[in-house]
């Protein structure tokens, strides 16, 4: 078995590729950061709108398609229902998607935006910077993000469950594509890179987090063989989830994520300041969508600056870079729903809840700086990886809040690695449902490593440019992919909805009775 996959020109040439960058960045760390350096600055100038355009597409394009009649088809054979309940779906959703991304910059981002504003007209740490920057906080883990993941996840699931096919990107090209073996190699190549870089930039994250939240609470250090260390332990621990299987493992680890989220959002809205946290909520939310065509194709070319490419195009490079991962695991948890009720879901649900995480988490940060001088600003500009445990500081119970923190963020990190290697190992296994355990531990392997090279390398700033110049070639591949959807979903037939079953048989009993009355 280990021969067969080994032939398969896509696994050794992506895994290659990846090999080469961990060789290069373990035994040249300051030189690969410089190099990493260089390629980000290249590709947020010339390329950052880019970005912007093609994710505002997504957005329009996936809510067309859930409003259309195409809606009605089934993610799956007609009449199959949902395969997971609700309340797991989302759990796998949140966990797997983006929880720990969001459990990092929950505190982080928003306290960033309250300290140096994205607006050169608002003064900093004033009460209208920090209005400014939740709003931003909750655009930038809104619609748009899941949105890039919800593309993905459609063509996956659509090939998958309703075509009886592998799921593949490259398959669910060959519409626009053709069948060219060596575009189909490069195509699946190309999206196995920027899942291991989007992952490992996640991992990255939340090592950087742990590291500092075992800081308070340990006598460790914050420095780089510590979280070296995280690294192993964690590879050692989603590599035993990942011999479970999907049912158990990532299931199980799923509920006891969102279960620790919700035991700590309802701890933080009941100690913190819960008024504040409502009214910046309803607030955030108003300014959210106020503003939301404005923030999503928002550039600076003429007053220049650079917070638009550290911040939006960041996170919409990172979220493309996640993409073929979460996608494709979105896409197998998702069997059975209908493709409106999967837009809607995956595009409505996971972004309100992480914007009701920003406003507890953040918006307790921001009053605790606003009337109590606690000045947790100053210490995120200084490390981003503490915000989170520098707001417990002002809760009480705060050692028992920064332990629980610790394990959820370790299991977040356990579930991520997890789903990404099996999601990696099936791409690199001709898209098969239950990929060998050897091949998701060459990933797991590899994700690990690749995540250690690139906090040797630079830390945050390492990470960052590893999704944005990963995604670049991605980016051509989903718009693509929304021609290719609707050529074949136009081969697809669309059940009759129940409304117009009850329409024709109205119509029907109609044309009886005229009928009836003719032959009298």
């Amino acid at each position: 078995m280990k021969a067969e996959y080994f032939k398969n020109p896509v696994f050794y040439i992506s895994a290659s590729i990846v090999t080469l960058l961990v060789i290069f960045g373990a035994v040249m760390p300051e030189r690969f950061g410089e190099v990493a350096g260089t390629l980000f600055v290249f590709t947020t100038d010339h390329f950052g709108w880019f970005y912007l355009v093609a994710v505002f597409a997504i957005i329009i394009y996936l809510i067309g398609l859930a409003i259309s009649r195409y809606g009605k088809i089934r993610l799956g054979d007609d009449g199959e229902r949902p395969e997971y309940p609700f309340f797991t779906w989302i759990g796998m959703l949140f966990s797997a998607g983006f929880g720990v991304g969001l459990v990092f910059w929950g505190v982080a981002e928003p306290m960033s935006h309250y300290f140096s504003t994205p607006f050169a007209g608002v003064e900093a740490q004033t009460e209208e910077a920090a209005r400014v920057a939740m709003g931003y906080a909750f655009f930038h883990w809104g619609v748009s993000q899941w949105s890039v993941f919800a593309i993905v996840g459609l063509v996956v699931a659509f090939m998958q469950f309703r075509r009886n096919d592998n799921g593949l990107i490259s398959k669910a090209m060959e519409p626009v594509t053709g069948e060219r073996p060596a575009l189909k190699t490069t195509i699946d190549a190309l999206a196995i890179i920027a899942t291991v870089m989007g992952v490992a930039t996640t991992l990255g994250l939340g090592v950087m987090q742990t590291n500092s939240g075992l800081s308070t609470v340990t006598p460790l250090p914050t420095a780089i063989w510590v979280q070296m260390l995280i690294i192993v332990v964690m590879f050692i621990a989603y590599m035993i989830s990942s011999t479970t299987g999907l049912d158990k493992g990532i299931k199980y680890l799923s509920n006891v994520n969102l279960s620790l989220c919700i035991i700590l959002f309802l701890f933080i809205f009941i100690a913190g300041p819960t008024t504040f946290i409502l009214n910046a909520f309803v607030a955030g939310v108003g300014d959210y969508l106020r503003n939301f065509v404005g923030y999503s194709l928002r550039l600076t070319p003429y007053q220049g600056g650079t917070w638009v490419r550290d911040w939006t195009v960041f996170y919409w490079a990172w979220a493309i870079a996640w993409s073929p991962f979460v996608g494709a695991f979105v896409a197998r948890v998702s069997r059975g729903r209908t493709i409106r009720e999967y837009v809607i879901g995956v595009m409505i649900v996971p972004p309100a809840i992480a914007c009701v995480w920003i406003a507890a988490f953040g918006g307790a940060a921001i009053y605790s700086d606003l009337n109590e001088g606690t000045m947790i600003a100053e210490a995120v500009d200084n490390d981003v990886a503490v915000a989170l445990f520098e707001l417990y500081e002002t809760l009480p119970l705060t050692t028992i809040l920064s332990v629980v923190s610790l394990l959820l963020i370790f299991t977040f990190l356990i579930t991520s690695a997890d789903s990404a290697s099996y999601v990696l190992g099936s791409m690199a296994a001709k898209g098969s449902l239950s990929p060998p355990l050897f091949l998701k531990l060459v990933w797991g392997v590899l994700i690990s490593a690749i995540a250690g090279v690139l906090l040797l390398a630079g830390g945050l700033d390492a990470l960052q440019t590893a999704s944005l110049v990963s995604a670049l070639p991605f980016t051509v591949i989903l718009l693509i992919l929304l021609y290719s959807i609707i050529k074949m979903l136009r081969n697809e037939q669309v059940p009759i909805s129940k409304q117009e079953v009850r329409r024709f048989r109205k119509l029907e009993k109609k044309n009886k009775e005229l009928r009836k009355k003719e032959e009298e």
